[in-house]
């Protein structure tokens, strides 16, 4: 067991402080921790308030899969000490820089690759501690998974960009690392056969962990390639690896099967945005993030006749596309008409040159429907009565 004793108080007196001279004159607080997420949302607003000063691991329990963790606490320090111990974060948090905080993980709400498998970062948190808009220290939830009851507040957190309130410590589940693992590399599988294959796959009992799916223009020649990784039990993912193999060689198509020490740096790649493909093919070119149901077929959305490039990840459910914000509303309306919702996630570099990234005049992300609005609204209300937490961040 990792422990430290609570010896911040000071630096939590000055949270609460600020947030109450905040909260009486109305000047907005940007709640920030590493800053590596800076790029994501509409706006940032109001006075830094720096949290990584209120850091450490309060306590890790690793027989009972819980840590309890301070916001400000460096979110690779934690892997490292979930590593010692054979156990991780299964839904695979993005870092996007070293910086990376727990309060960070949580308030943004990402996963990685795993996520269509293992659950989001709202599935594995248990309790937090957070300070509302009034100055209150309010905890929710707790430390083990059967202890809500009413609304389960601290899984609202997840996500929430810090606008209902500044996450001071969270309490999460942890898993231990699987026992084996394998990734198959399939070449010359099309986005539809890699679309058919998962979902036909996902209906039966095999270890599924993450799946992606790209056009390789680096590879010569430029070809399709549809990796798709196992974890479980190693006879369970050996009797897949042969079932599987055989379903895509079925196809005409070529497939290698690629051990954990193999792969482990491209599926982070994937996670972090770090492959060929989220390099911008053009100077103007936005990353589009489209959430859409995992059954949803090719969506081909054009500019100027071109189509755009994809990267198809989570089983089909997610899905990266390259387009300039002018093309807004032909990604929206292919999201939209897939039963899904599309988010700018990275504007253009020549956005990002200008004064207030004009690339998100064409809004980050789609809009709320009236009710929707409504309780969130509602709900920010009785968190934050002053508007002061993250205005415009989403």
């Amino acid at each position: 067991m990792l422990a430290m004793q609570d010896t911040l108080q000071p630096t939590l007196q000055h949270f609460t402080d600020r947030i109450l001279q905040a909260s009486k004159s109305g000047q907005p607080l940007r709640l920030r921790g590493g800053g590596t997420k800076d790029f994501l949302g509409q706006s940032l607003q109001g006075e830094v308030l720096d949290t990584t000063a209120y850091s450490g691991i309060l306590s890790y329990e690793p027989s009972e899969l819980v840590i309890t963790v301070r916001c400000g606490t460096p979110l690779a320090d934690v892997e490292a000490a979930l590593a010692q111990k054979g156990q991780c974060f299964p839904f695979e948090p993005p870092h996007f820089g070293a910086g990376a905080t727990i309060g960070g993980m949580v308030a943004a709400g990402l996963s990685g690759p795993a996520r269509a498998s293992v659950g989001t970062v709202r599935d594995f948190v248990l309790g937090a501690r957070v300070i509302n808009g009034k100055g209150e220290h309010l905890t929710f939830g707790g430390q083990v998974m059967k202890n809500v009851a009413g609304y389960d507040v601290s899984r609202l957190l997840a996500g929430s960009w810090g606008q209902l309130g500044l996450i001071t410590e969270v309490s999460l589940k942890v898993l231990p690392v699987a026992p084996g693992e394998a990734t198959l590399v399939c070449a010359g599988v099309s986005q539809a056969q890699a679309l058919k294959l998962i979902n036909q796959w996902g209906g039966q009992p095999l270890p599924l962990n993450a799946s992606a799916w790209v056009h390789d223009t680096s590879a010569s020649p430029a070809q399709d390639f549809f990796y798709v990784r196992l974890r479980g039990a190693v006879a369970a993912v050996d009797a897949a690896v042969t079932k599987m193999s055989a379903d895509v060689q079925a196809l005409g198509a070529q497939v290698t099967r690629m051990n954990a020490d193999d792969v482990a740096d491209d599926w982070k790649a994937s996670g972090e945005q770090t492959l060929d493909f989220f390099q911008a093919p053009t100077e103007h070119d936005c990353l589009w993030r489209l959430s859409v149901p995992q059954t949803a077929p090719v969506l081909d959305v054009r500019v100027n006749g071109a189509a755009c490039a994809q990267y198809v990840e989570w089983h089909g459910a997610q899905r990266w596309l390259w387009a300039p914000a002018s093309a807004a509303s032909q990604v929206r309306e292919a999201a939209v008409k897939a039963g899904g919702h599309a988010t700018l996630f990275r504007t253009s570099a020549v956005s990002q040159q200008t004064l207030g990234d004009v690339d998100k005049q064409a809004g980050v992300y789609t809009p709320l429907n009236a009710v929707q609005q409504r309780i969130q609204n509602e709900l920010k209300k009785q968190f934050d009565p002053a508007g002061i937490f993250n205005p415009g961040r989403a």
